[in-house]
């Protein structure tokens, strides 16, 4: 009998599943809902756990925790990559990692939850509007005719830009290796540099994957270069955009709004500047955070992959690169 931990399951929802009770009598789950920042403590709550399922990137297990946990003998992560898992130090140390696919590509609809709460005022307004204060108190920017700015069209960006041609927007697109052919053939057209993209733009929206090529690619030259109107979401990565050059940004109210999903840190202290910077929306980290992707996460796959390994036939393994 394996015994299993859910680390980061800030809903109370991962062990919910009643499908779980097909691997009864292969494994026993538990749940820990709070986030354990104190690597003492986190190594005392699941030293005697057999498997971990790690909720995205949301605890670093790197191979100093993993030296910790002797017992150890498997980690499935949602999602089928996750650069909080040293996977080399767990190969290493005969663990197993293996991962889930995602259900649908929900962060392209909470990106646009996001455009169209910024474009709109719907946080400002709403609450204006239910502590009794002025009807009206914003003007809202269109999108129809104005130019939506996608770094990154790959598996979520190609998406995002379809549904802004769909709003009637001018779609530009930049990455390192993106060529015209594909952005054509994603309703948009290819911006000769990332400079022009932020220039022209007048909402930029982030989807690219974390690399040393990405890291800080928005910097304070960017961010300057960008319509003081414009309107900047990145539910990509936090670090590709270099923090400090953001903070100021908003300290400065130097664009027209900006929205994020992601942070440096997560949870974001409660003490930290974003939390109450001006011209921002902030949510949690929910992109990826629905029904539809937590069935398919916590069940049928995770538990599928604690299943297969129990049986010693282990399934999505996940492989250190080269």
């Amino acid at each position: 009998m394996l015994r299993c931990v859910v680390l980061d399951d800030y809903q109370s929802v991962a062990t919910g599943y009643p499908q779980w009770s097909a691997y009864a009598d292969v494994v026993t789950v538990d749940a820990i809902s709070e986030h354990l920042n104190d690597v003492d403590e986190l190594v005392e709550r699941i030293s005697d756990y057999d498997v971990i399922v790690a909720m995205r990137e949301r605890t670093l297990i790197d191979r100093a925790l993993l030296e910790r946990l002797p017992r150890l003998k498997l980690i499935v992560t949602t999602g089928m990559r996750n650069a909080a898992i040293d996977i080399a130090a767990a190969a290493e140390l005969g663990i197993t990692v293996s991962g889930t696919e995602s259900a649908v590509p929900t962060t392209v609809e909470h990106t646009w939850a996001l455009i169209l709460s910024l474009a709109r005022h719907i946080v400002q307004e709403n609450t204006t509007l239910r502590t009794g204060g002025p009807w009206q108190s914003t003007l809202g920017v269109d999108l129809h005719g104005h130019t939506l700015g996608i770094i990154g069209l790959g598996r979520i960006g190609s998406r995002v830009a379809r549904v802004g041609a769909a709003f009637g927007m001018d779609v530009v697109a930049w990455s390192q290796n993106l060529t015209a052919d594909k952005a054509t053939d994603n309703d948009a057209r290819l911006a000769e540099s990332l400079d022009e993209l932020l220039t022209v733009s007048d909402v930029v929206t982030i989807h690219l994957k974390l690399s040393d090529r990405t890291r800080g690619l928005i910097g304070a030259p960017q961010l300057g270069a960008m319509k003081p109107t414009a309107l900047l979401i990145n539910t990509s990565r936090a670090p590709i955009i270099d923090q400090d050059a953001l903070r100021d940004t908003l300290a400065a109210e130097r664009l027209g709004g900006v929205a994020l999903d992601v942070f440096d840190i997560e949870p974001l202290p409660a003490d930290d500047y974003l939390r109450t910077a001006p011209r921002l929306l902030a949510t949690p980290h929910l992109g990826y955070v629905t029904e539809d992707n937590y069935g398919t996460f916590y069940f049928p796959q995770a538990a599928d992959a604690v299943a297969a390994f129990a049986a010693g036939r282990p399934i999505r393994v996940l492989e250190p690169d080269a």
